[in-house]
C-alpha cells in the first residue's frame, strides 16, 4: 500500500487530501483491489498506516487546511 499512496501522490503533483488520495487508488487498482481479498475491506486503514510509514521515512509531511489534512511528498 505503501507504494500505491506513492504513486497516488505523484500524479496528484505531489500532495492531496485522504479523499483524492482514495479516489485515486480506487481509479486506478480497483481490479486489484477486489481480487485481494482480505485486503479489499482494510484498504483505507491500510492507506492511513502507509501514510504513517512514508512519515516515519521522512517521505511525507501532513498539514492542515482548514478540517482537512494534506498529505505532501517530501523530495
Amino acid at each position: 500500500m505503501v507504494i500505491l499512496v506513492n504513486d497516488a501522490l505523484e500524479s496528484l503533483g505531489g500532495e492531496g487530501t485522504i479523499v483524492e488520495v482514495a479516489a485515486h487508488i480506487w481509479e486506478n487498482y480497483k481490479d486489484i483491489l477486489e481480487a485481494s481479498g482480505e485486503t479489499f475491506y482494510t484498504c483505507q486503514y491500510d492507506m492511513r498506516w502507509a501514510r504513517h510509514k512514508l512519515s516515519e521515512a521522512g517521505k511525507l509531511e501532513t498539514k492542515s487546511r482548514g478540517r482537512e489534512s494534506i498529505w505532501k511528498l517530501i523530495k
